[in-house]
């Protein structure tokens, strides 16, 4: 181990130097709008760079997720997954323009997950260019259909569906850097729609406001008693509703998640929140109704897992602090299905989810070297146990 780690600092500055080709691949796929469930475009640009890089084998799973083999050297060596998703939060007639800088780049998706996929696309030049070569294939995945209601599908219908064993994987997410995530709540995404049905000029005069409904929901979801153990919280994360300032409002969407560590937990929060809203549909005599978007189940590696303590070892190389949360990424797939994987972050930012998100360049290549250190430790074995 001691071999690989004392070389990253000097990894650092290897690829910094093809610091143009990391950047242009960044900026040219991130300016591709990808919203949930239209990656098409963003998909063909991503098989023809990776052409382009020269991999040993370029295809598309069944689901039309791209992907990218370089052969190692080994024919028993299971093979090691590099992922990032493919989809952005944000619709095609936003401006997907990037402006570069000396010292950063922003634009619409830069941090999730453009610059992600642009680093997923440069590590066949970056392992060119430092002379790697690994004992497992290392398969690189562009994933549809992660966020939102995307609900992961991408990453689980690969997994679902790959012939062989997997020896680990690493998730890549831009930011930020310092990101370790080895563990995922159990969690679910849901809407609550409210309806306000008239059939006549009375009901339209003194029917309740869909808004004020929700805001009542809202109270009582408040009111729940949450546990500290397990560990479980519900986050309000987004809401909408009514037509303009002078009518009252007949339709109103309240967008929620429910984590906990303890998949019992989430579930008796959901149903408690189905009480709630049955209980205010029926009082207020108006509709409510309640959808699941996604859900995950909870999954974890150990803190001395191997993988983490070489993870750790790689960073603290770098002089990167480690910064570990829950995440419901691609992560939690891999450990669902007890395939070693953990998340790793690769530069600082700024504005995640708004159109002027920004990118810190300089950061940047202290996270690739952490993305090869820990792939390293990982074809020496340390998801082998």
């Amino acid at each position: 181990m001691d071999t690989y780690i004392d070389k990253l600092p000097s990894f650092v500055e290897a690829i910094k130097s093809i610091k143009e080709t990391i950047i242009a691949n960044i900026v040219f796929i991130g300016q591709v709008p990808s919203p949930t469930f239209k990656e098409k475009r963003r998909t063909a640009i991503f098989m023809e760079r990776l052409s382009e890089a020269r991999v040993d084998e370029c295809t598309t799973d069944g689901y039309r997720n791209p992907i990218g083999i370089i052969r190692g050297t080994s024919k028993t060596k299971p093979p090691i997954f590099i992922v990032a998703h493919l989809d952005t939060h944000f619709p095609r007639d936003v401006d997907h323009n990037f402006t570069v800088k000396e010292d950063t780049i922003t634009g619409a998706g830069i941090m999730d997950n453009s610059v992600g996929i642009g680093v997923l696309l440069s590590l066949p030049e970056i392992f060119r260019k430092l002379d790697l070569c690994f004992e497992s294939d290392i398969v690189l995945a562009g994933v549809i259909q992660s966020i939102g209601k995307g609900n992961l599908r991408g990453i689980r219908h690969l997994l679902k569906t790959w012939a062989t064993p997997i020896r680990g994987a690493v998730c890549i997410e831009g930011g930020e850097l310092g990101r370790l995530n080895y563990y995922s709540d159990g969690m679910i995404r849901a809407e609550i729609d409210c309806n306000i049905s008239t059939t006549n000029a009375w009901e339209q005069r003194f029917r309740p406001n869909a808004i004020l409904i929700l805001n009542e929901v809202i109270n009582h979801i408040l009111k729940l008693k949450l546990p500290q153990r397990p560990r479980s919280r519900v986050i309000l994360g987004k809401i909408s509703g009514g037509y303009k300032h002078g009518i009252v409002a007949y339709n109103a969407k309240l967008g929620f998640e429910i984590q906990s560590d303890s998949d019992r937990m989430v579930k008796t929060i959901y149903n408690d929140i189905q009480d709630i809203i049955s209980d205010i549909s029926h009082e207020n005599a108006v509709g409510l109704t309640m959808k699941t978007i996604s859900n995950l189940k909870p999954s974890k590696l150990r803190y001395n897992h191997p993988l983490i303590k070489s993870t750790i070892a790689v960073m603290e190389k770098l002089d990167i602090k480690p910064v570990s949360e829950p995440s419901e990424s691609e992560l939690s797939i891999f450990l669902s299905r007890k395939i070693p994987a953990l998340t790793l972050g690769i530069t600082c930012g700024r504005n995640y989810h708004l159109e002027n998100a920004g990118m810190e360049i300089e950061p940047m290549f202290k996270g690739i070297a952490q993305i090869i250190g820990v792939i390293m430790a990982i074809d020496n074995g340390a998801c082998d146990e």
